[in-house]
């Protein structure tokens, strides 16, 4: 457990509170500790404080002098953290706490992810309550959990005490930059029953690969092909040539990753591998024309089998038509912020087994057009008589073209440094969107100090900009 490695970096508060917080094993899932520590805070400091089932916890702290009539304001992070270590580390991030080390720039956990991310939000925060010097209207500080794997805690927390509509997230990992919408989402799947038989002949594997891949938020607007789409093509194409029977078809792992490789075994039956690897050498050269991706490999080998339990003719067709007909990629870009991705959907998964499934990843920062999209996806369904399900589902954090603290915060930075911030909006989720559906009217930014390779053993916090956003966020608060 470290003990005292961030003495002497300023904030002192700051650092000290961050220290202590990654000393308690507080991963996704373990949470309890680390939610038991905070009540333990509000405690001490005679605080009031919620703290619900799910170990979400809610922090009250009246206004400092002069300001305790000022409309409260709502500062929120997330406890969780993910917890990735090089393979010769040797700590147990279960059970043990961070060893924590510095050059003087920057801060950094040895062999392990650092949890700056957003353990600093929490010491933000908690340095700001012990403090009756520092000026500030009332706090309601929210620390949700499990935000790292779907924003649960946002999900199931009760804000209904709540009486702040101005709220800072400290969730950002960028110096200067003030995210003020992010995209809603969903998980939809859908599934697609297949009839199987025996089928006997030549059987082959073919293949997608060398893709770059990404993320479905960050990078779906990067021109970059989807595997499984891909694979549909590929599909099609040899089916105009020949009767195929699919027996297995995996591409992709995550529904918010652009799938890089995607593998399918046919029993084709009409014309020789020769003739397919053409089709693929033709098709390979048209994707490296069409997307970014150089590398991209699409091949065809024989398999030592022959046929095997297939699907049926007509299965097989309902199977290469889902994926060609499903929508997949940006769908429309916003006319607020030019260049950002409105809407988009990832099929991330799709694979053969007792049935057949695709998963997408949905995703718009405007609510309408993500359940428009939605609907698009079931009426697909319906006209394959599959079924669908949904899960993950998370409102967007919708633009506000009117937004006085938006307007106030990028003032106060402009005094402060003598440039302007950059005001953006993402494609990818906050817990922003769920906080501001539970409490309506809400105005948001989201900052946070520079980091690094976050979520990786790579990652570091900014000494120099932790502090430059800790003096921000004073004045900030001491303007509301």
């Amino acid at each position: 457990m470290s003990q005292k490695k961030l003495a002497g970096l300023k904030p002192g508060s700051v650092f000290r509170y961050f220290e202590e917080i990654c000393a308690i094993p507080h991963g996704s899932r373990n949470t309890k500790a680390i939610s038991d520590y905070l009540v333990a805070f509000a405690k001490e400091h005679n605080l009031k404080y919620i703290q619900d089932e799910s170990n979400n916890v809610i922090l009250f702290g009246p206004g400092t002098c002069g300001m305790e009539d000022h409309a409260p304001v709502i500062l929120q992070g997330h406890m969780d953290m993910v917890c990735e270590k090089d393979a010769s580390c040797p700590l147990d991030m279960a059970v043990d706490g961070l060893d924590l080390m510095h050059d003087d720039r920057y801060v950094y956990a040895k062999g392990t992810t650092l949890g700056g991310d957003d353990g600093i939000a929490v010491a933000y925060a908690l340095a700001i309550l012990e403090d009756n010097t520092i000026a500030h209207p009332p706090l309601e500080v929210i620390i949700t959990v499990d935000e790292e794997i779907g924003m649960l805690g946002a999900t199931a927390i009760d804000l209904s005490m709540l009486q702040g509509r101005t709220l800072v997230n400290l969730d950002s990992e960028e110096e200067g930059i003030f995210t003020v919408s992010c995209a809603g989402g969903a998980t939809s799947v859908i599934s697609l029953p297949v009839e199987r038989k025996a089928v006997y002949g030549p059987c082959v594997r073919l293949t997608v690969d060398g893709l770059q891949g990404g993320h479905s938020g960050a990078e779906i607007h990067k021109n970059r092909a989807n595997a499984n789409k891909v694979m549909g093509e590929y599909l099609s194409r040899i089916q105009k040539l020949m009767p195929l029977c699919l027996t297995s078809f995996t591409g992709g792992s995550k529904d918010n990753a652009i799938p890089r490789s995607c593998q399918a075994t046919v029993v084709a039956m009409g014309i020789g591998i020769e003739r397919i690897n053409d089709v693929a050498a033709q098709l390979q050269a048209e994707i490296r024309e069409k997307f970014d991706e150089p590398e991209a490999s699409i091949q065809a080998f024989d398999v030592d089998a022959l046929g095997g339990n297939s699907l049926t003719t007509a299965a097989t067709s309902d199977v290469i038509s889902l994926l060609c007909a499903c929508p997949n990629g940006v769908q429309s870009y916003s006319q607020d912020m030019p260049g950002l991705v409105q809407t988009s959907l990832n099929l991330g998964i799709a694979k053969l087994g007792d049935q057949f499934t695709a998963t997408f990843s949905v995703r718009s920062s405007v609510n309408q057009e993500k359940e428009e999209l939605i609907r698009k996806l079931r009426e697909l369904t319906d006209f394959y008589n599959g079924t669908y399900t949904q899960s993950g589902t998370y409102p967007a954090w919708e633009f506000r073209k009117d937004s006085p603290l938006r307007d106030t915060m990028v003032r106060i930075y402009q005094e402060m440094f003598g440039k302007e911030p950059q005001v953006l909006a993402i494609h990818a989720g906050l817990e922003c969107g769920l906080l501001g559906d539970k409490l309506p009217g809400l105005d948001c930014v989201s900052i946070g100090p520079q980091m690094h390779d976050i979520h990786t053993s790579r990652e570091k916090l900014e000494i120099a900009s932790t502090e430059r956003t800790w003096n921000f966020l004073l004045e900030v608060l001491k303007n509301l």
